[in-house]
């Protein structure tokens, strides 16, 4: 099968992207999907910022490669072995493939599959490959996806099956931004009602972080962003007050906010941004807990007193999917979209074209809007 897709064959090049292009739009091919394998008719992708780490270098992935790892679609054909979706059905996709077997997967932790993570890394599905060719040379899978393209080959256990009646832009959004914030407020943080959370930096994972809040029942959840108008829609979304990001001042606005304890019970870094994470950290109370959702460059590192981890009885907490169970955790997340309890559609900034890929990556580069999202 061939079909279009956004091809990057190398990371790093200057900015605007309109103009220097590092995505071009390419013939690609696959071969029939082999066992356990599945070919999804891509309806809608979302931009992410880890899509960006990749464009811009801050994270390493073998090149060539296609990215894209948030996004909906339609089962084109299955491969032998596959029974958990037929084509025809309606599939959200999911960036890290659970392989079920080793010990992460049986103890109920898929964000930690070794083997998932591991065919991620090298470019590849859990089955093998690279199995993507562009006139014969192998392309790289980008999180066993690569879904910015007409059609993705992927694992069957790379997809959660979705209601027919949910629209594919609002779908694609659940295999990465609803699961990785609204999982981080529910499970990694694990926020209880009548608590307090600061969310800093609201992208899609972050204020999709401020649902998970509202859902969790908190009594108090501060949004933290220099851009004031997507703290407006942190408040629309139910956030009860709101920090202008990027002054002097943000810890102290933030304990203001929590009236004499000193911090917040939670507070979760969405940044991508080490000033972000301090920030959080800084904002949190003793025997408080700061989650971070931030994949920055490897180079980057951040410093702290350990005898303030130990006095102040503080635990500091990485999540990877939101700590979620992504078969059980999608679906359970939908039925609140459904109910109008999760409104997943306020986070859709708005919809463009594959072609359009350059100018939307500049656009998420100065941090306009939420989630731009590819239909096809």
């Amino acid at each position: 099968m061939k079909f279009k897709a956004a091809v990057l064959r190398k990371s790093g090049l200057p900015r605007p992207y309109v103009a220097s292009r590092p995505l071009s739009i390419e013939s690609v091919e696959v071969p029939p999907p082999a066992a356990g394998e599945v070919i999804v008719a891509i309806r809608a992708a979302s931009l992410c910022h880890s899509d960006l780490s990749v464009v811009n270098g801050d994270r390493a992935w073998p090149m060539p490669i296609v990215p894209g790892h948030e996004a909906a679609g339609v089962v084109e054909e299955v491969g032998p072995g596959v029974h958990s979706v037929k084509p025809g059905d309606h599939v959200a996709l999911i960036f890290l493939t659970q392989c079920g077997e080793c010990e992460h997967c049986i103890a109920g932790k898929p964000s930690l599959c070794a083997r998932g993570t591991q065919a991620n890394r090298e470019g590849r599905l859990l089955s093998g490959g690279p199995r993507l060719r562009s006139d014969g040379q192998a392309i790289h899978h980008h999180m066993g996806l690569s879904a910015f393209a007409e059609y993705a080959l992927v694992s069957e256990k790379s997809l959660v099956k979705i209601p027919d009646d949910l629209p594919f832009v609002d779908a694609s959004l659940f295999g990465c931004a609803v699961m990785c914030g609204a999982g981080t407020a529910l499970y990694s943080a694990g926020i209880r009602p009548g608590q307090s959370v600061a969310v800093f930096g609201l992208g899609g994972v972050g204020l999709s972080a401020v649902l998970g809040a509202v859902t969790a029942g908190a009594a108090c959840i501060i949004a933290v962003d220099p851009d004031e108008g997507k703290c407006k829609l942190a408040g629309e979304l139910g956030a009860t007050d709101f920090v202008i990001g990027g002054s002097a001042n943000v810890v102290e606005a933030v304990r203001e906010l929590t009236h004499g304890h000193g911090g917040v019970d939670h507070a979760i870094d969405a940044s991508s941004s080490l000033g972000g994470f301090g920030s959080a950290f800084e904002s949190t109370r003793r025997g408080g807990c700061t989650v971070t959702t931030s994949l920055t460059h490897p180079s980057q590192t951040f410093s702290f007193p350990l005898a303030r981890i130990v006095a102040e009885a503080r635990t500091i907490k990485g999540s990877y999917i939101g700590t979620c169970i992504p078969g059980r955790d999608i679906p359970a997340f939908i039925k609140l979209y459904q109910q109008g309890r999760m409104p997943v559609n306020k986070l859709v900034t708005r919809t463009l074209k594959l072609e359009q890929i350059n100018e939307a990556f500049d656009e998420l580069s100065d941090a306009k809007g939420v989630r731009q999202v590819i239909v096809f």
